[in-house]
């Protein structure tokens, strides 16, 4: 093992989680949904924390441990969190729930995020999370700079796509639609773009007040 590799490891391994965290996250993988890794939901928990986030949206609730991550040290703060799967969105109620989550700082949304974004209100988040479909990723994005806030920040967790992103030999759409955003946040005088290696990559892309 390389020394980058034992780095990673340890990052990986180091961050603790509350009770509900760990409890989300052997439920995710009960019901085969992939979670953020816990070096992921310490840095979502960390950035809530220095930007002092009050609005918050979520695309991919799953059962509800990344939210459970962005609101981990800003319990003031309001999560919208949308999410297709009407059983993924019924068991996410249960786990908040039980976190103590206070209902009225939970907005929870089963439908189709492509549908629900355009009817959200625009500059008015302080983190956007898109943990979407990575076929409808690029859209979903789109819709996530306009509603975060100057100043803002939207997050792109599997960035690299299962390592597939960093393989030259992978052409699929998933792979190069990551690819596209990528390369697209890099080239924007609108975004300031930081890529960490945290899981399996995490793209975080600060709206610029331009």
């Amino acid at each position: 093992m390389s020394r980058l590799e034992r780095n990673w490891q340890y990052a990986e391994q180091y961050p603790t989680e509350s009770e509900a965290q760990v409890r989300a996250r052997r439920l995710s993988l009960e019901i085969g949904v992939e979670p953020v890794s816990r070096a992921v939901a310490a840095q979502l928990s960390g950035l809530a924390a220095a930007t002092r986030a009050r609005a918050i949206c979520e695309v991919g609730t799953g059962v509800g441990l990344s939210g459970l991550s962005l609101l981990r040290f800003v319990p003031e703060a309001t999560l919208t969190s949308i999410e297709i799967e009407a059983e993924h969105l019924r068991q996410a109620r249960t786990v908040f729930s039980e976190a103590g989550v206070p209902s009225a700082h939970l907005r929870l949304i089963q439908g189709d995020a492509l549908q629900v974004l355009p009817r959200l209100n625009l500059g008015s988040y302080d983190l956007v999370l898109v943990d979407a479909d990575a076929v409808n990723l690029l859209d979903c994005f789109e819709h996530a700079l306009q509603i975060v806030r100057p100043g803002g920040t939207v997050l792109v967790p599997n960035a690299f796509a299962h390592g597939r992103v960093t393989d030259p030999a992978a052409r699929d759409e998933v792979t190069q639609n990551m690819r596209d955003l990528l390369t697209t946040v890099a080239e924007s005088s609108a975004i300031a773009p930081v890529l960490s290696p945290a899981g399996d990559g995490l793209l975080m892309l600060t709206r610029l007040e331009v």
